[in-house]
């Protein structure tokens, strides 16, 4: 081999080994998060780990280890016409809440497993997108929206003032749900009819759940899609970051905000 030849060869298996370390810390990042990451998280959690790194480094490292994160897809309808009172769009796409317990959105999305259906009612708050509450339920019940909002009056005391959107669904539209809300001195807000927008951070959080669950595998039964519903949320709140909450996890951002509150 010529001399230039091998010199060659060498500068390109050191340009190649240059990243390995790397690559192996990326997978572990991808693998230990179960593909749900993308390569703008998996730079902000490698940053947190002290390395300082561009996302377009990550973004190429991945695609050659053919690591993807996964898409989303459709949401399920609760609306069947006018079956009460419709309130107005307050929230009017103000998804921004400069403290926790200012701003809750919430709706139902459906799951399909072999053939039966399970249903998520969750509630969350716009301040960093953390689910307050949640029911699961074989059928969409207003006693399964009761419940989640029982579970969030007992984590929540002060209400009065609070705002809570939803879609026009049936549930949200029946007197008994209005009259909760009204009890606990709550501003009720709905979506105007059949714009999925005016209700984006929970659409956001249906999309995300289902990719980075739901669409992953072929589950055998309910049971077994609750219990990992269930486990996947905890995950959401403590250990899944956004960027939009400064590379933290939505109970990591909502105790930076009581830190700086306290100082």
């Amino acid at each position: 081999m010529a001399r230039s030849s091998f010199y060659y060869y060498a500068r390109q298996f050191k340009k190649t080994d240059k990243y390995e370390s790397i690559k192996s810390q990326i997978q572990s990042i991808y693998y230990k998060h179960k593909g749900r990451l993308g390569y703008r998280r998996i730079t902000l959690v490698i940053r947190r780990e002290g390395l300082l790194i561009n996302h377009k480094t990550v973004l190429r490292l991945m695609r050659e280890m053919n690591l993807k994160s996964i898409i989303r897809v459709k949401k399920y309808k609760s609306y069947k016409g006018d079956q009460g009172k419709i309130a107005l769009n307050i929230l009017d796409r103000e998804f921004i809440a400069p403290a926790p317990n200012q701003k809750w959105a919430t709706d139902v999305t459906e799951f399909n497993v072999q053939g039966e259906k399970l249903y998520l009612s969750p509630l969350i708050d716009l301040y960093n997108q953390e689910i307050i509450s949640y029911e699961i339920s074989e059928r969409p019940t207003f006693k399964s929206i009761v419940n989640m909002l029982d579970k969030a009056w007992s984590k929540v005391k002060k209400t009065k003032g609070l705002l809570i959107h939803s879609d026009q669904g049936w549930q949200y539209q029946m007197k008994q749900y209005q009259y909760i809300l009204a009890q606990k001195g709550i501003v009720q807000s709905m979506s105007r009819k059949g714009n999925c927008l005016d209700n984006a951070v929970i659409e956001n959080f249906f999309g995300t759940l289902k990719s980075e669950l739901y669409y992953l595998k072929k589950y055998t039964s309910r049971n077994q899609l609750k219990k990992e519903i269930q486990e996947y949320i905890q995950y959401y709140n403590k250990d899944r970051i956004k960027s939009n909450l400064k590379g933290m996890s939505p109970i990591e951002y909502r105790a930076h905000y009581n830190n700086k509150s306290n100082s």
